[in-house]
């Protein structure tokens, strides 16, 4: 028996993969992410996100097989959970705090929500990818602020708009584009918390 016949094909596959460094990986991610915001999850080819990083695309095809599995390993990888420790001892400024975080990336997220939209439907792993990058943890982050909230007397439990908060935030950032040609910047997204978050809560 041959050494590559004892190790098994998932040693070979290892050994294949492990010949793209971490930044040559982050390199492909950035570039695939860069050019779904640009041209839309459609445009975008496996050959042409090789060309634009200057690799072969059997390289790509030999690491994530397709592009919807290329796509979603680079949605995991840019994970960031932008509301993580925001806690000010305020449950409104919280609010104001993540308004003012979710301004500071909103136009390249928001851009990569829409590109993917059409995508996300089809493809169970891509749409996957997308909420575990993207929504459940900032969802998490505001209902832990939210809880926190409850938990220091500003809000009742069980008010009736705690569960409705986080597609508030979520909801504004995605429709703006669609209503004013803008995306949600901080200033406007502090001004939303103030006339419509905080109010549905009974915050001041």
């Amino acid at each position: 028996m041959t050494s590559q016949a004892a190790e098994g094909p998932d040693t070979v596959v290892a050994s294949r993969r492990s010949k793209i460094t971490p930044e040559r990986e982050r390199e492909f991610f950035d570039a695939v992410l860069e050019q779904i915001r640009e041209c839309g999850y459609d445009s975008v080819t496996m050959e042409g996100v090789a060309a634009s990083t200057r690799c072969s695309k059997s390289t790509l095809y030999r690491q994530w097989k397709t592009k919807p599995q290329f796509v979603a390993a680079a949605l995991r990888a840019s994970r960031r959970v932008r509301f993580a420790g925001i806690d000010t001892g305020s449950l409104a400024e919280d609010l104001r705090q993540a308004a003012r975080a979710a301004g500071d990336w909103s136009g390249k997220d928001t851009r990569l929500l829409q590109a993917l939209g059409h995508a996300v439907t089809s493809d169970q792993e891509l749409a996957r990818a997308l909420r575990e990058a993207l929504v459940h943890p900032e969802i998490a982050a505001l209902e832990e602020m939210l809880a926190r909230g409850v938990e220091r007397g500003e809000i009742r439990a069980g008010h009736p708009a705690l569960e409705y908060i986080p597609a508030m935030m979520f909801g504004v950032l995605r429709v703006r584009p669609v209503l004013n040609g803008q995306y949600a910047d901080a200033d406007y997204l502090v001004r939303f918390v103030e006339a419509a978050v905080l109010p549905a809560l009974g915050l001041r």
